[in-house]
């Protein structure tokens, strides 16, 4: 069985911590050689470099830079077990980095999370959002516990993944009163102009398909990366767009629009990544346990 040493551990974590070999071997009462040399140890059992030069300061490699968020919990574990053992109030909340994806509807985000700050201990929630594919990066580097998505992560990258099913929803179309006019639905999605993700998102995929299946051409006006931008739009009339019907509460009251009809024939997926087959942060647990609506949603 292999084991790490924690006393070259140590070291290493105080002299990234201080920023220099100097002060870190100052606070150890050790000679910089010494404390240089256990690091280089720590290297060779690791196999990876955990700093390079650059000038004359020292920076961690990516490697280094997790190896040191390890270190940041070790070390706060330990703190925290004696404070416990001396009676002192703990009062940490748990930490916990979440990324969503950018196509991922805000409310979505914001259910599929909610258990996770529903815990007798306290978290501090951390919320990242960005492209899948620089969320699952950073997932890699664990420098996330969990990313959100609206589609499983696939083989693309050089990440061994666990998709979590969180629940899927139905798609309902949005508009403000006045481009309500226009005909039924799903008609009328010819006539009026239409705000849509782009084809990078699993529901323009989809949609696509609706559209071609029914013999619709619709009018884009625009089209959007970011979820939260093209509701943004909605809002100001730009056009129709389509959002979460579960949510469909939600947008109605906060944008101030109406429902034009619901999507038939699919159903907008939600998954939770993460490293591990067996999730055990409790935060990230809670939130596969409840999923979305528990799984019913229209």
């Amino acid at each position: 069985m292999e084991w790490v040493n924690y006393h070259h551990l140590l070291y290493f974590w105080l002299v990234a911590k201080e920023g220099s070999l100097q002060r870190a071997s100052g606070q150890l009462r050790l000679a910089q050689s010494t404390v240089s040399k256990q690091i280089h140890q720590l290297e060779e059992t690791l196999g990876h470099a955990l700093f390079e030069k650059r000038g004359r300061k020292l920076a961690l490699t990516e490697t280094g830079k997790m190896v040191h968020r390890y270190a940041e919990e070790i070390f706060g574990l330990g703190r925290e077990m004696l404070d416990t053992l001396r009676d002192r109030p703990v009062g940490k909340p748990l930490r916990f980095s979440v990324g969503v994806a950018d196509v991922v509807p805000k409310f979505i985000a914001e259910r599929l999370i909610a258990p996770a700050l529903k815990l007798a201990q306290p978290v501090q929630l951390v919320c990242r959002e960005g492209s899948p594919a620089r969320l699952l990066a950073d997932l890699a580097l664990h420098e996330l516990d969990l990313v959100i998505s609206d589609a499983p992560s696939g083989g693309d990258l050089s990440l061994r993944a666990f998709n979590h099913p969180l629940g899927s929803s139905g798609i309902t179309f949005f508009a403000r009163p006045e481009l309500t006019h226009a005909g039924a639905f799903p008609e009328c999605l010819a006539e009026i102009p239409l705000l849509l993700p782009t084809r990078t998102s699993s529901m323009r995929r989809h949609l696509d398909q609706w559209f071609s299946r029914l013999g619709i051409r619709p009018r884009i006006a625009a089209e959007f990366d970011d979820a939260a931008l093209l509701d943004v739009f909605g809002l100001r009339g730009v056009g129709a767009f389509p959002a979460a019907t579960v949510t469909r509460r939600e947008v109605a009251r906060r944008y101030d629009v109406k429902a034009l009809g619901q999507v038939t024939g699919f159903r907008e997926s939600y998954f939770a990544i993460t490293v591990e087959r067996r999730v055990k942060h409790p935060a990230a647990m809670a939130i596969c346990d409840a999923q979305l609506a528990s799984g019913r949603t229209s």
